[in-house]
């Protein structure tokens, strides 16, 4: 028996490249972006996990005391588990501040009767809808946040993405709602990338653990921007990312800086008055980094008209 050992070659993959150059799926070389925000900003900071009107406050509290910026709070337990006074009041607190305030979608596979969702092989279906009711809970959860001003979503499911966007396109659902599509979809390439932005989403965030050149090769594709973890709690490898951030703004803006991760247990995490404060300093030490290594880059302004902040109603 005779075995022939393929010897491999950059020119061996020359023409599938060709093809996906074709397609518009273009590869690049840790390209720097040109690309900005609307504002002509690079940068924006996120604050992930912030699940109540207590945390957000204190949050709040603490980055006014510390006089930093940060441009978007994000929620993710699900908006089925906030009742009405607790969205207000989270509502109120980021008008009041010029916030972003995105909430995520409650109906999910882990809160579902789904027995496979609760098994290890399972578990990566876990933020996804089982179901055409399911769906139809889905588009009522968020239909419930946008009636009290929200204008910000996380999306956990492209079959949803999808049917929002198109909602959004006859009407049923505000043109001014962002939906903003979560790590735990999976996605990190950029062949994915187009495709979320083609569904309609307003930014994505890949999964965790890309590298720059990866990155790079993210926003050489889409123009919407990145939401990146510049940290993350254990539950999603416990890494830290601070000394890269400059170079992530470099390659990967406009992007959100996803910040204060590290202090959580886990996604879902319930955060404490304190755990709050501390998220804060993970700000402080990730904007130490950029005013060091790369005191140019460009933060966005509380006051830009292109956030999705809440509207009173």
């Amino acid at each position: 028996m005779i075995i022939y050992k393929l010897k491999i070659t950059d020119k061996m993959f020359d023409e599938t490249k060709m093809g996906l150059d074709k397609i518009g799926v273009k590869q690049t070389n840790n390209t720097q972006s040109k690309k900005r925000f609307e504002d002509n900003s690079q940068y924006r900071f996120e604050v992930p996990g912030i699940q109540n009107p207590t945390a957000m406050e204190s949050l709040i509290s603490t980055i006014d005391e510390f006089n930093f910026t940060i441009h978007r709070v994000t929620q993710t337990k699900g908006i089925m588990l906030l009742s009405n006074e607790e969205i207000i009041e989270m509502v109120d607190l980021a008008i009041e501040s010029k916030l972003e305030l995105f909430l995520s979608t409650g109906p999910r596979a882990s809160y579902d009767t789904s027995a496979t969702a609760q098994t290890k092989e399972g578990s990566r279906i876990a933020y996804r809808l089982r179901g055409y009711e399911n769906l139809v809970f889905a588009i009522e959860d968020i239909k419930r946040a946008i009636s009290f001003g929200v204008r910000g979503i996380v999306i956990y499911d492209e079959g949803l993405l999808f049917a929002l966007g198109k909602l959004k396109e006859i009407g049923e659902i505000p043109k001014d709602i962002h939906f903003k599509v979560s790590a735990h979809t999976g996605h990190g390439n950029p062949a994915s990338a187009i495709l979320l932005e083609k569904l309609g989403a307003n930014s994505f965030n890949p999964v965790r653990d890309l590298s720059i050149d990866m990155l790079s090769n993210l926003r050489q594709n889409i123009d919407i921007p990145l939401d990146i973890h510049t940290e993350n709690p254990k539950s999603s490898g416990g890494f830290i990312r601070h000394y890269e951030v400059p170079d992530i703004i470099k390659v990967a803006s406009p992007v959100y800086l996803k910040t204060g991760g590290s202090v959580a247990k886990n996604h879902n995490w319930d955060g404490s008055f304190d755990s709050s404060k501390q998220r804060v300093k993970q700000i402080g030490l990730v904007k130490n980094m950029i005013d060091k290594y790369y005191p140019e880059a460009i933060i966005s302004k509380n006051s830009s008209k292109y956030l999705a902040i809440p509207k009173k109603v």
